[in-house]
């Protein structure tokens, strides 16, 4: 063994595929730029061979002096943001001897090429001649020239060829690659002057081609010359016969709209070995003649397997997405099939064109469709938690796009999806608070309100927190309950804006103190009163009442004698439902338990502490769930010795109630809060009324069932004795 030890991860060299791993997570997460990329400076250390920065906002200085001195196989610098050009990426690449025979795959797309016609530097050429290895070159929506072309296509090994997009006004250049090219791609290049004829000539001359594909952005309203040679010259190809491109298995003719079926059927039967054929948007993916060759791929709108070939192959094409999504979306309005796949495509399309509204209106459209009712729950979790995350996005980036809100608020109103899918929760309740501020339509209202109850329910403490310092969110909310008190009714939008309220003051001080400063306290007074028969009313309006009375600072905000003996009097109806009574008591322990702090007259305060006791001691055991709590602190200073029993007996009651409820969750909430120890403290107690005695054994037995037998014997020998 080496005396020395073995050597640290920083004096080895990281393993290429990590290292590509990690340049593409950094790139991916928006973590790349001009200092962090710096990291692969060190090729020996750190050595790339397939880098991607697409997207990413790295200089040309950056670029020179981190990536360049590897022996790169592969490299995507599309649509890289702040003025890096397709020249820089060249002379760099060029720099290095190793990378310019290296290098098989190159990506530009969305990039300046600012190149002249290519010239010796110091004797190396820097044009795209220069890269002698590159197979694959890819320079959609670029500044592509006639010159620049020829030089691409003198290049030895040219394979795959994406000019597509680009400013190219002839072809001719690709006679120079006709015994390599296999591939070409010009879809849309709309400065392109060749005649029908020229196009076709040259076309047939390229032997090796597999793949063609020269279809057209058919929303582009074009009647141009262009156009209609594009239209014509596929119509020729069509028509043509096999003796025309024989090699050819690929063809893509998608938005050329002037096709009839008749020469499509000639091509499709000419050609036994043909294994795909792009026909969206040109009204022939219906033909016949394709149900008869079934392993024969198509992009179209016919049906679901057409246009999940089409939002796979054209994720980069908004106008090909745009009329995919048209099409998915009718054909899944009534869908009751789970379709992962498709649902991962739209979500996809979504995440590459995230400035579009045309987009987004459609793939919300969609996603609404494929997760609605039951399919969220049968979707992976991952897929899901993407899904709502394009959708805040949508939200965010759209905000005055009617229908692109609404399609996300019935997206995101799934119980499923909002109780179990991880999400940015706190940025979902700012987004959908937001809309409502602005919108009464009283559907999506409704929608709205549901969805901030839950969100409201689920987020952290803290995050609750944030939520109430922007007073706006709390005001809309109290509005919207305003609004419904003053119309007397009854419906979901007003339980969920209640339910909501009552969970932002959960355990959150400024929440409450902000709720009485937007004047909630006098609103929810007069709602107590004139919902008197309502008692899923009364019980929201009365948990969150709760929430005040367990803020010390805030008690005195509820000394008000009419409240609190109307309050009495629900706990006193032995005809009101357990949960109003149960709340009602909550509120009246908290504020009694308190002698110095009470205000109002000594003699109520002795009358609720009896009617407490006596109340409490009627009511049935409770099946269905009633209240949950986050943790069990308010209840620490009402289960001390000194307490009056009416205080205590509903802190434990209120213990046991949840503790049968859902053992396994509270039990150790119990445990790790130290209330067991309180509940052992009153058990204890001479003064300890019976009652109170009896419910705080029967939380301690609960406890010691659900511990080990370790647990049970450890919580029974003190520390230091056997």
């Amino acid at each position: 063994m080496d005396g020395e030890g073995p050597q640290t991860l920083c004096d080895l060299c990281l393993a290429q595929e990590l290292a590509d791993q990690l340049l593409q997570m950094m790139a991916t997460k928006g973590m790349l730029n001009d200092v962090t990329v710096g990291i692969f400076r060190n090729s020996e250390k750190l050595r790339l061979r397939s880098a991607s920065i697409r997207y990413c906002k790295v200089s040309a200085k950056a670029f020179r002096l981190a990536l360049c001195p590897h022996r790169l196989l592969e490299l995507d610098a599309s649509w890289v943001p702040g003025g890096l050009t397709g020249a820089d990426v060249i002379l760099g690449l060029a720099s290095n001897p190793d990378c310019r025979a290296s290098l098989q795959m190159l990506a530009l797309n969305g990039l300046s090429l600012n190149l002249g016609s290519p010239e010796k530097d110091g004797g190396v050429c820097v044009g795209f001649s220069s890269l002698e290895g590159l197979k694959t070159l890819h320079l959609v929506n670029t500044d592509l020239t006639d010159d620049i072309l020829e030089d691409i296509c003198s290049l030895p090994r040219l394979e795959t060829l994406d000019i597509s997009c680009s400013s190219v006004s002839e072809l001719n250049a690709l006679l120079k690659c006709k015994n390599t090219l296999r591939s070409l791609i010009a879809h849309r290049l709309y400065r392109l002057d060749t005649s029908p004829v020229r196009l076709l000539f040259i076309f047939a001359q390229l032997h090796a081609l597999r793949h063609l594909d020269f279809s057209n952005n058919h929303f582009a309203n074009d009647d141009s010359e262009s156009r209609v040679d594009g239209d014509e010259t596929v119509r020729q190809l069509l028509e043509a016969g096999p003796q025309i491109l024989p090699s050819l298995l690929s063809l893509d003719i998608s938005g050329r709209k002037t096709i009839n079926d008749s020469a499509l059927r000639g091509f499709v039967e000419s050609r036994s070995g043909l294994v795909f054929l792009g026909l969206l948007a040109t009204g022939l993916s219906s033909s016949p003649v394709l149900s008869s060759h079934e392993n024969l791929k198509v992009t179209g709108e016919a049906n679901e397997k057409q246009l999940w070939e089409a939002l796979r192959r054209y994720r980069e094409r908004e106008c090909f997405v745009k009329e995919a999504l048209i099409h998915l979306y009718h054909l899944t309005t009534d869908t009751d099939k789970p379709q992962p796949d498709m649902l991962k495509l739209v979500v996809e399309a979504m995440q590459s064109h995230p400035e579009s509204p045309h987009v987004h209106l459609l793939a919300t459209a969609c996603v609404f469709n494929l997760t609605t009712r039951d399919l969220a729950e049968v979707m992976p979790v991952r897929l899901m938690s993407a899904t709502v995350t394009q959708l805040l996005h949508a939200m965010e980036t759209f905000p005055n796009i009617q229908q692109v809100q609404s399609n996300c608020l019935m997206a995101l109103c799934n119980d499923y999806l909002l109780q179990n899918v991880p999400f940015d929760r706190y940025l979902a309740a700012m987004l959908v608070i937001k809309w409502l501020s602005n919108h009464e339509e009283p559907t999506l209202q409704r929608i709205a309100v549901a969805v901030i109850s839950v969100l409201v329910a689920k987020i952290s403490i803290e995050e609750t927190a944030l939520l109430s310092n922007d007073m706006s969110f709390m005001k809309q909310l109290l509005t919207v309950v305003q609004q419904k008190a003053m119309l007397g009714v009854v419906d979901p939008t007003l339980k969920f804006a209640l339910s909501a309220l009552w969970n932002l003051t959960d355990e959150t001080p400024t929440a409450a103190r902000n709720f009485i400063e937007c004047q909630g306290l006098e609103l929810y007074k007069e709602v107590l009163e004139s919902y008197y028969s309502e008692t899923t009313i009364q019980q929201k309006v009365l948990g969150l009442l709760n929430n005040i009375a367990e803020v010390e600072e805030l008690q005195s905000d509820l000394m008000d004698e009419d409240l609190l003996e109307h309050i009495l009097s629900l706990l006193q109806d032995s005809q009101m439902v357990v949960g109003v009574r149960y709340f009602a008591g909550g509120i009246l322990a908290q504020l009694a338990s308190r002698a110095e702090a009470w205000t109002l007259d000594h003699a109520l305060r002795r009358t609720v502490l009896e009617q407490l006791h006596e109340s409490i001691t009627t009511w049935p055991h409770l099946e269905q769930e009633m209240v949950s709590y986050r943790s069990f602190r308010p209840f620490c200073s009402l289960l001390q010795t000194c307490q009056p029993s009416g205080v205590q007996l509903w802190a434990v009651w209120a213990i046991h109630l949840v503790c049968r409820q859902n053992a396994s969750y509270y039990i150790h909430m119990l445990t790790k809060e130290g209330l067991t120890e309180l509940l052992k403290a009153l058990d204890t107690h001479p003064d300890t009324h019976s009652d109170v005695k009896r419910v705080s054994q029967s939380i301690v037995l609960m406890v010691q069932e659900q511990q080990t037998p370790c647990e049970v014997a450890n919580s029974q020998t003190e520390p230091g004795k056997s």
